[in-house]
């Protein structure tokens, strides 16, 4: 398989001197006392914002400081070439960063925070799929003052390394058990396929042949991490995605474990009962757990498809929480998992890093007492994978990216694609119960009842 070339601009290290003066002017806010940011833009990309720290005037920034990103963007070829056409209206390319004292926000419609001065930092992307480059680090002095050495000074790093990735793109929605592909470029490659069906629902001759050669074993752990208990009220239940590569071999499955039970009283799944996927790769002749994937309908004004994905390192363990965030249920979005981000805060989410509340998460968090040094953290670091799904009520042909540090053979890759998979179908058993699923999705009993 051939990989397709990106690359990743970071912005991390950030930190904030501002020197005391004598007879400070009242409308200033002091950042020893409240807190800093700065928006960073990159043309056509969304802003991100990200929290600043203040250290004393007379510190020095430690050189041998662990790296810490607060912003991340990601570029495919097209993305470079986009932003390196040349125009006569258009300048040298800039990454351009505003920095502000006080909280962030808005009051009465006006920004709470004061702008203290704005930094540009000149980018040459040519080459940097191949070949890293740091195009700033250290010191760059801000504000008014900047000229008469008396002035504050920003510390940061920018620079941009090779991140090449798998692209697989399913040829049909999930549930219509499509083909994926491996683009490259213009290159379409046949690589794995898909078979959606439905598990213990009563009509047995609509299952997946390589889940009906599922050892008794598999089946006993399958049942404890979700529920297979027929409940009351409305529910969705039973789907299933196998994963075949080309030869006909099962390499990945998503089962849906615990079903989408409209919560009582209401049309929704709620977050405080989920349903459930189990994402499986096969091993010893069986099927093994190697994720779990939650997921629920939001309320309120975000009113999207909340999830959160965990690894399952094994039955004695605790799962470790890789990604937890939200998808617009309208617009979709990327469902993503990046292991890159820093303490500020600030998170890969698809093309852009904004430092939300909404972003998956920046580190694994364990409901165990795992250490760093510990499985997955040798194993999953930096950009993990990305998939992209519609809305609602859209045809969804998932597009999945994978880094290629985490590809060793066809199933880890077949692995991110059941997930990928579980994702987009997730928005769908998160419906409200109101609105009816397509023919697909539901089971011999459903389209008779």
């Amino acid at each position: 398989m051939d990989p397709c070339p990106f690359v990743r601009l970071t912005v991390g290290n950030l930190a904030l001197k501002i020197p005391v003066a004598s007879k400070p002017a009242r409308s200033v806010v002091h950042p020893s006392s409240s807190p800093c940011f700065c928006k960073i833009k990159l043309k056509n990309f969304p802003l991100q914002t990200a929290v600043v720290p203040y250290i004393p005037p007379e510190n020095q920034f430690p050189d041998n400081q662990l790296q810490t990103l607060s912003a991340t963007f990601h570029l495919s070829k097209d993305d470079i070439n986009k932003l390196a056409a040349k125009s006569i209206f258009s300048a040298k390319l800039c990454l351009k960063i505003a920095i502000y004292t006080g909280r962030r926000g808005t009051t009465c419609g006006v920004n709470s925070g004061r702008l203290l001065g704005n930094v540009s930092v000149p980018l040459d992307l040519a080459g940097t799929e191949s070949r890293a480059c740091v195009f700033h680090n250290g010191w760059i002095s801000v504000g008014k003052e900047a000229n008469k050495g008396s002035s504050a000074q920003f510390h940061l790093n920018v620079k941009a390394e090779p991140d090449p990735r798998f692209v697989f793109q399913f040829d049909g929605e999930p549930e219509c058990s499509p083909q994926v592909f491996l683009i490259r470029g213009n290159i379409r490659q046949p690589v794995f396929t898909c078979k959606f069906s439905f598990r213990n629902t009563g009509d047995r001759n609509q299952r997946s042949r390589s889940l009906q050669s599922e050892a008794s074993s598999s089946r006993s752990w399958l049942s404890s991490f979700g529920s297979e208990r027929e409940r009351p009220g409305k529910e969705r239940k039973g789907w299933s995605i196998t994963v075949h590569d080309l030869s006909g071999s099962p390499v990945a499955a998503a089962s849906m474990v615990t079903p989408f039970v409209a919560s009582p009283g209401s049309d929704r799944v709620s977050r405080s009962n989920p349903g459930s996927w189990l994402i499986l790769r096969p091993g010893d002749g069986t099927w093994k757990p190697w994720g779990r994937l939650e997921a629920w309908r939001e309320r309120g004004s975000s009113d999207g498809l909340g999830y959160r994905f965990e690894l399952i390192p094994d039955m004695s363990s605790a799962a470790i929480v890789l990604a937890e965030s939200t998808l617009n249920s309208g617009k979709g979005g990327k469902f993503v998992i990046d292991l890159g981000c820093g303490s500020s805060g600030g998170c890969s989410n698809g093309r852009a890093t904004p430092g939300s509340a909404t972003s998956p998460a920046c580190s694994p968090r364990s409901s165990g007492d795992f250490g760093y040094g510990l499985w997955p953290f040798c194993v999953y670091r930096g950009f993990v994978m990305s998939a992209r799904v519609e809305g609602e009520g859209k045809c969804s042909k998932p597009c999945v990216e994978v880094s290629v540090q985490h590809v060793n053979c066809t199933e880890d890759a077949a692995a991110f694609v059941a997930l990928a998979a579980a994702v987009d179908l997730s928005m769908d058993a998160c419906m409200l119960f109101s609105q009816r699923l397509r023919k697909e999705l539901c089971n011999h009993q459903d389209l008779l009842g």
